[in-house]
């Protein structure tokens, strides 16, 4: 199944308190209990962004996901391959 990355926009993010980022994270497993082919993996917390990595079947659910939870989406990206350092060797 394709992986994707999300750019939410979502100012002072970088100052969201450990409870703040519980909720929201309570929120998105709440609504994903009804998305069984949804999968959220990890997300990186920026200054003003929340960079999100989802396993979904396409572009629409991760925007169905986005919408229930009335969390921004700005971007969706489906990740095309993985590098790391060791790729180099």
């Amino acid at each position: 199944m394709p992986k994707f990355v999300i750019e939410r926009e979502v100012p002072g993010a970088g100052k969201l308190t450990d409870m703040d980022l519980k909720a929201l994270a309570r929120k998105s497993n709440g609504v994903l209990e009804g998305m069984p082919r949804v999968q959220w993996l990890e997300s990186f917390v920026t200054d003003n962004k929340i960079y999100c990595v989802y396993i979904a079947p396409n572009v629409e659910a991760l925007k169905e996901h986005a919408r229930c939870g009335q969390f921004p989406a700005d971007a969706i990206s489906q990740v095309r391959n993985i590098i790391g350092p060791t790729t180099a060797e």
